[in-house]
């Protein structure tokens, strides 16, 4: 299975306004492996972005005005998700916009999202994993010990980055460590995931001294001697 773990920045949060798609981050999975294949590129929108818009991404009006503009890019970019699963995190408002930005454009005014791509919505997805929780991305981070500390603004490539780790452990990496009881899905390799906090120090190994080993032979030679069973000797001998 190709699956394209996608996300996008935008001027505004709605497309009818106007609003255009100024950032698409996306990574490729093949089975559930990170593969290194990603598609990454800022858009000049041809419009003024929001103040709003702005404090959540940090991309500016300045920052774009020499970038790529939506049709240059479109080409690429189908070529890129074609035929893959896309998995997004509120699928809705990144797939409203694609298609927005495919109507503007001449050669892909008929091309609608569904038409080339499945659709997997982790938001839709968390909520019925997570009932009644903040299913955020953030949220998600903490609930799996995803470390997105690095995450001060958002950006479409790193957000689709770490959206990545999040559905892979959300929708199996956690079936063999789930304690909380949350969630179920196929057992995979949790290793396949890169940003999982892991302790960094190896476990200490403290040997016997030659007096303890001595104690506790004699320990094991009054249980032997009562007529009991020593385990211990039994499973040394086996």
């Amino acid at each position: 299975m190709r699956q394209i773990v996608l996300d996008t920045e935008t001027t505004g949060i709605e497309p009818r306004e106007g609003h255009r798609i100024i950032e698409i981050g996306c990574v490729e999975l093949i089975d559930r492996k990170l593969t290194g294949n990603h598609f990454h590129v800022y858009i000049n929108p041809q419009r003024e972005i929001e103040a709003e818009a702005i404090e959540v991404h940090g991309i500016t009006n300045e920052f774009l005005r020499d970038k790529p503009v939506f049709s240059d890019v479109a080409e690429d970019f189908i070529e890129f998700i074609k035929g893959a699963q896309l998995v997004i995190h509120n699928a809705p408002f990144d797939v409203g916009f694609m298609n927005h930005e495919f109507a503007l454009n001449g050669p892909t005014s008929a091309v609608k999202t569904k038409d080339i791509c499945e659709v997997l919505d982790t938001l839709a997805l968390a909520r019925k994993i997570h009932p009644g929780q903040k299913n955020n991305l953030d949220a998600l981070c903490k609930r799996y010990g995803i470390d997105n500390s690095h995450r001060e603004l958002h950006g479409a490539l790193l957000d689709s980055e770490i959206l990545a780790d999040v559905y892979l452990l959300m929708t199996g990496g956690q079936t063999k460590l789930n304690l909380l009881g949350q969630g179920a899905g196929n057992e995979q390799d949790t290793m396949s995931v890169r940003r999982v906090q892991r302790s960094a120090n190896k476990l200490k190994v403290i040997k016997a001294s030659a007096d303890e080993v001595e104690q506790h032979e004699a320990r094991l030679d009054i249980v032997q001697n009562s007529g009991g069973q020593c385990l211990w000797r039994a499973n040394q001998d086996e």
